[in-house]
């Protein structure tokens, strides 16, 4: 369906913080504030603001289901598209490396991946690029930056994955010839890259510093990755990195929430029941009041069932709004995140089994399946 006008009835509808049993109408992609077009009937269904992811990498399995398998990324681009939409994400954040790694977190396919993006003409899902940026990457600042500026990218997140224990005590890395493998280099190769970047570490806080100072200006969102501790967070805050992405102990999301920082948590550890790495429960800093944002991850389906299993501990008000609200205010995405007059129409729809049926972006159906598509038929 295009972005025309129709009003979905007969539903639980979460706005102002509530649920109700009030119709939502939509017209040329925003939500309207009178019954409008088709009516379509959802009864026993909920209706909720769209998922915002704000960082998710699933998408490389469908640009890369196989080396060198996928030449035009646009038809991987749809595939991630239809996924999203299946799980009711209408605005996504596309989590790309531009790495020391190589492969497919390189900057080669970095800049193919913006390329791609940039072209791609979806159904209505608003899919935008968040760049992971390796610190100790010197010589590729300058690049980095501009690309940054050309591709009019949204979201900045610095990481720093070099494996310092190991390089420090002058011992091989673990897992480093499979990783040299997988991304298409020599292992000794690999190895002498990281030593390399390793041995410039002392030169690396002033230049993120900087960095960040001049992104920051051109108002791209910034954040970390995996802060270890207070301290961590507080040396990101000074350097005007406003978002803590998977803070791995209370200290640091504690030390984020003092100082007004963002907290990202990922939706896959409160799906699980724990981190798979062995740091602090997400369950248990969102019940803490220690988080803002729920993100998939690596999972795509974890921020619908992440929410509706808080739902159960803070309500489902508070539950959503780490998945829709938080997102949006965090990325400073006025225009959607809840369902209100004149905000962009982006709902999703769940059956009385709590499964998608219906997922609308931008005014626009992206997915409906069972009752959700039944009810769109009956409608026309």
């Amino acid at each position: 369906m295009s972005a025309g006008e129709f009003t979905l009835t007969g539903a639980q509808v979460l706005r102002d913080g509530a649920l109700d049993a009030g119709p939502v109408a939509v017209s040329g992609g925003v939500i309207a504030d009178a019954l409008l077009g088709r009516q379509v009937a959802l009864p026993g269904c909920k209706v909720l603001p769209g998922i915002i992811d704000m960082h998710g990498d699933g998408f490389e399995r469908h640009l890369a289901p196989r080396r060198g398998a996928m030449t035009d990324l646009g038809f991987g681009l749809a595939g991630v598209e239809a996924e999203l939409a299946a799980n009711g994400i209408t605005t996504a954040m596309l989590a790309q490396f531009w790495s020391w790694e190589g492969g497919l977190r390189g900057r080669d396919f970095a800049l193919r991946f913006l390329a791609a993006l940039k072209a791609y003409r979806g159904t209505g899902t608003d899919m935008r690029a968040q760049l992971r940026f390796e610190t100790h990457l010197l010589e590729d600042y300058a690049a980095f930056e501009d690309t940054v500026a050309r591709f009019g990218v949204h979201q900045v997140v610095f990481n720093d994955h070099l494996p310092h224990e190991a390089l420090s005590q002058d011992k091989r890395p673990p897992r480093l010839t499979g990783q040299a493998l997988k991304s298409g280099r020599n292992p000794e190769v690999y190895l002498a890259l990281m030593q390399g970047l390793h041995a410039q570490r002392a030169q690396v806080p002033q230049a993120v510093a900087g960095l960040a100072a001049r992104l920051a200006a051109r108002g791209v969102v910034l954040g970390s990755h995996d802060d270890g501790d207070a301290a961590t967070r507080n040396v990101w805050r000074d350097r005007g990195v406003r978002l803590s992405e998977f803070p791995e102990t209370v200290d640091a999301a504690q030390e984020a929430r003092t100082g007004g920082d963002g907290i990202v948590l990922g939706a896959p550890n409160v799906m699980r029941g724990g981190s798979h790495a062995g740091n602090v429960s997400a369950s248990d800093l969102v019940v803490a009041g220690l988080c803002d944002a729920l993100a998939s991850d690596y999972v795509y389906a974890a921020p619908l069932v992440a929410a509706q299993r808080l739902a159960g501990r803070i309500g489902w008000p508070a539950a959503w709004a780490l998945v829709s609200d938080g997102p949006a205010r965090l990325l400073g995405l006025a225009d959607r995140g809840r369902i209100a007059p004149g905000l962009r129409a982006d709902l999703v729809v769940l059956d009385a089994a709590g499964r998608v049926c219906l997922t609308v972006a931008g005014g626009r159906v992206t997915h409906a399946s069972g009752v959700g598509a039944a009810a769109l038929l009956a409608a026309e």
